[in-house]
């Protein structure tokens, strides 16, 4: 499997430019917003006080549903362009004012920066299956500076017993790989 279309030079620039900031981040776009925020409030049991961090915000799917669920000041977005993330937040938000842009933060490498330790659940929706293996390792070992950290909910593609690393077609289209590793939907740590 070639690289990821997201590590592409000028991705993001060439979709925003054309006002494709919902499509970066794929089709369903309200459907796959309420199942996130389902997921964390049914699974992960989260409150309007707890903090949330969307790793991979991307255009505020969820966010434009967080930012109005949670108390001011409770989610944080990560992404690798902040440019999508602030097309999302003049364009997703019902209500700006809930959301400080300095808390959307360029993050490429899953280092979380400026994130503060109150975070008590973080995300990954779609993120992992379309980067290289070594990211959600590089996120898990990063998110352990969390201290407050309960649950941690993240997605995966499952392909058959092939190769590790072999590109496997899924149902719906998507060109993922088999890491060799087992794959985890959620963990409440």
């Amino acid at each position: 499997m070639g690289r990821s279309p997201y590590l592409a030079p000028d991705f993001y620039g060439k979709a925003l430019a054309e006002g494709r900031h919902r499509a970066i981040v794929g089709g369903r776009w309200d459907e796959t917003g309420r199942a996130q925020m389902a997921a964390l409030i049914e699974v992960g049991r989260m409150q309007p006080h707890h903090h949330l961090l969307d790793i991979g915000a991307g255009a505020l799917r969820l966010g434009c549903k967080a930012v109005a669920y949670l108390e001011l000041g409770h989610y944080w977005g990560t992404d690798a362009s902040r440019d999508l993330m602030l097309a999302g937040y003049a364009a997703e938000l019902a209500d700006p004012a809930r959301l400080d842009p300095a808390q959307l933060i360029a993050d490429d490498a899953f280092a979380f920066p400026g994130v503060p330790e109150a975070i008590t659940h973080a995300i990954a929706f779609a993120v992992f299956p379309h980067l290289p293996n070594d990211c959600l390792g590089q996120a898990l070992a990063n998110l352990a500076r969390f201290p407050r950290l309960e649950v941690f909910l993240f997605t995966v593609f499952l392909a058959p017993e092939v190769q590790a690393g072999a590109p496997f077609r899924q149902p719906d289209g998507v060109v993922t790989t088999r890491t060799g590793r087992p794959g985890m939907f959620w963990n409440a740590m």
